[in-house]
């Protein structure tokens, strides 16, 4: 699926009149007879002169917040439970059980069986690559040693040395698993994933004969996540634990954050087009059970662009055309008001930030009709 991105990025007093800057009749109408700044000063009070009622002061007014402005890239993704890992065997057997699709397997549970003997899932980052025995030593040693000892099993130190307590354990373990208890752990007798995990798809039938290489199955995680296509121009927003805002169907939205940003090279749909590249995101919500109850569904993903930390903002409606160039406001103090240059920053989400002399946070400035 390719999203394309709702930018709403506007910078700098450049900033397009179409893009939302509302231009009060009265400084149009200054602005179409010539007079220059000084004489707007003026026409509002430049000097914090009293006016009578209704002749200067705005018909509505804003306040002046410091804050941190966002702008942001929206696009849809899909609800799903993300991309998907295949499970390849090491071991040579007939396929004996498999687990249901959809079904959860956790640390220390069977994943599949080959000659009624199970293929047991565990926690970690680095494959199993060898057999383990007394005498090994590496960082495989010590992840192995890590599951056992979080499954209840004692009597050896977790480190990176497989020590004859180690083989003790091992042949527990294997007692409880049903296996010969030779205090060896095989080559393909364990498969290691990031944590619990979800079965998507089953591979073989029971009944088949499987070996070293054969695809058993596909699994996700067990999480719900929005999956999105990032286009590589964005690529800078594609940052594992970015902050991201999350729109359900109904409007609500949730905080999150990106769990998984992978670069991923699209071929070409024919012969007369070019493979795309994009980068294939995942977001999580902050809170998973907000996401848990929904059916596969689009929704809509807002990833920052640019932020501004500690601003000064205004309604992007509170600006004023200058008739020789840029923007001003109203400053309102009291029973008068007063017209001062401003320059402009980051334009989000209905707002701007500006800087000029004679701003502060809760100043009060005019909402021009």
């Amino acid at each position: 699926m390719a999203a394309e991105g709702k930018r709403r990025r506007r910078r700098g007093g450049r900033a397009a009149i179409a893009a939302g800057v509302v231009i009060a009749a009265g400084a149009a109408a200054i602005a179409s007879t010539g007079v220059g700044f000084a004489g707007v000063l003026e026409v509002f009070g430049g000097k914090k002169s009293t006016t009578e009622a209704g002749s200067t002061l705005p018909p509505a007014t804003a306040t002046i917040t410091r804050e941190t402005l966002v702008d942001a890239v929206t696009l849809s993704g899909d609800l799903g439970f993300g991309s998907t890992t295949s499970v390849f065997g090491r071991l040579t057997g007939t396929v004996t059980w498999l687990p249901g699709i959809g079904s959860q397997v956790v640390r220390g549970k069977p994943l599949y069986r080959l000659d009624n003997k199970p293929v047991v899932l565990m926690y970690g980052r680095l494959p199993m690559y060898r057999a383990l025995k007394s005498g090994d030593s590496g960082a495989d040693v010590k992840q192995f040693e890590q599951n056992l000892s979080a499954l209840g099993y004692d009597g050896f130190t977790v480190d990176n040395d497989f020590t004859s307590s180690t083989a003790s354990a091992v042949r527990e373990w294997q007692d409880d698993l049903g296996l010969s208890e030779t205090g060896t752990v095989d080559l393909g007798r364990v498969f290691y994933a990031s944590g619990q995990i979800r079965v998507d798809s089953q591979k073989l039938a029971l009944g088949n004969v499987t070996g070293p290489g054969s695809t058993v199955l596909t699994y996700t995680g067990n999480s719900k996540v929005v999956s999105v296509e990032l286009p590589y121009d964005y690529r800078q927003m594609a940052k594992k634990g970015a902050p991201v805002t999350v729109t359900l169907p109904d409007g609500e939205t949730l905080p999150g954050k990106i769990s998984s940003a992978v670069m991923v090279i699209k071929p070409a749909a024919s012969s007369t087009e070019k493979d795309t590249t994009v980068i294939e995101v995942s977001v999580t919500a902050n809170d998973p059970k907000k996401l848990a109850g929904l059916d596969e569904a689009s929704l809509e993903v807002a990833f920052a662009s640019s932020e501004r930390k500690d601003v000064l903002t205004v309604p992007v409606a509170a600006l004023l055309a200058l008739s020789e160039g840029g923007y001003g406001v109203q400053l309102v103090e009291g029973d008068s008001a007063r017209l001062i240059a401003v320059k402009t920053g980051l334009f989000a989400n209905g707002k701007v930030e500006i800087t000029g002399d004679g701003l502060a946070e809760g100043a009060t400035v005019g909402m021009p009709a």
